[in-house]
């Protein structure tokens, strides 16, 4: 609804109740919505953070699809910052793990990296 503050309360209400629980893919989840919501904020070093906790999550239970969007977000978020080699080696990371499970992301993903590559 464009609330980002409003939104990063209950997805860090979300993250306690799935760390309580000890359900992870819902914890990893939830770090990475709160650091979209970050980066919706313009708060770029927050966002990077929480993506990071999620991709560690995701690699450490095999969740794929988790593990491709937390590399996607960050590398939009390092690109924001004008990072972009950074951002290339994560878009190509979440590349080759979209495209290794079919995930309907690819080709978004393909498509950005190849016009930050050209540029």
């Amino acid at each position: 609804m464009g609330d980002a503050r409003t939104a990063i309360g209950y997805h860090e209400q979300d993250l306690a109740i799935r760390r309580e629980i000890g359900e992870r893919r819902g914890e990893g989840n939830a770090l990475g919505n709160v650091g979209n919501a970050h980066a919706d904020l313009g708060d770029a070093r927050q966002a990077i953070g929480y993506c990071q906790q999620a991709l560690l999550i995701d690699r450490e239970i095999g969740y794929k699809p988790g593990e491709g969007s937390d590399l996607w977000n960050s590398a939009r978020t390092h690109a924001s910052l004008g990072n972009r080699p950074e951002a290339i080696a994560r878009a190509a990371a979440a590349l080759e793990i979209y495209e290794a499970i079919a995930h309907p992301s690819a080709a978004k993903v393909r498509a950005t990296l190849a016009e930050w590559r050209a540029t």
